[in-house]
């Protein structure tokens, strides 16, 4: 794969606290995540040309909006391939991960992907996230449903405090026109613009949007 040294350098320059370790493990994700794509198709194979641009560093445009603190819990709300869950626990692997999805076919990709890459912060799930019975601090997700109905999914879960660098709350990728989602939480929420932290275009309308639990 030529461009991905390349790659590499891009996560550097946006994060460039990042070590040669972690950097050889979004390496490592990118081998091993395309030798699964080939299987199971979790992304097009259009899209895995910009696997580290469009997934890897998309979900990290969660870092720039908030900070997690050591021991923080955080859970990814149907995680997929392992986005954006996996690449944030690379990035903070003193805060504890659980990756939640309803797909097996997803589910024992991640358990490969989490065990190969020697992920100690992260428990895999396959289940609804309404089901499980733990307390996190954060829920992370990625394009996976309204907010309203990722509020209602995790709510019991998501406990009041502050685990970092916000209250603890839901930090959610999302994309387009969200006024109409969003109308319920018009007072509480908070849009931060992923263009404003990475230069593609492919982030125009794209935004890490957060919601603190403990007005809800």
């Amino acid at each position: 794969m030529d461009q991905q040294p390349e790659s590499t350098e891009l996560l550097k320059t946006y994060f460039p606290s990042l070590t040669e370790g972690q950097l050889q493990q979004y390496d490592k994700l990118v081998t091993l995540f395309i030798e699964w794509n080939e299987k199971v198709n979790l992304i097009s194979r259009k899209d895995i040309d910009h696997l580290i641009s469009r997934h890897i560093l998309h979900s990290l445009a969660i870092v720039k909006a908030i900070r997690f603190d050591p021991g923080a819990r955080v859970m990814d709300i149907g995680t997929g391939g392992g986005f954006p869950g996996i690449p944030l626990a690379i990035y903070y692997p003193e805060v504890k991960f659980t990756l939640v999805d309803s797909i097996e076919k997803k589910i024992k990709v991640v358990k490969d992907l989490v065990e190969q890459l020697g992920l100690q912060n992260v428990t895999v799930i396959r289940g609804r996230a309404e089901e499980q019975a733990i307390q996190v601090d954060y829920v992370v997700s990625r394009a996976v449903a309204p907010m309203n109905d990722l509020v209602t999914w995790s709510k019991k879960q998501c406990i009041s405090g502050q685990k970092g660098s916000l209250p603890n709350g839901w930090v959610v990728l999302k994309g387009g026109d969200l006024k109409e989602e969003l109308f319920d939480f018009r007072k509480i929420v908070e849009l931060n613009p992923i263009r404003e932290y990475f230069k593609d275009e492919f982030f125009d309308t794209k935004q890490v949007v957060y919601l603190p639990r403990q007005v809800l």
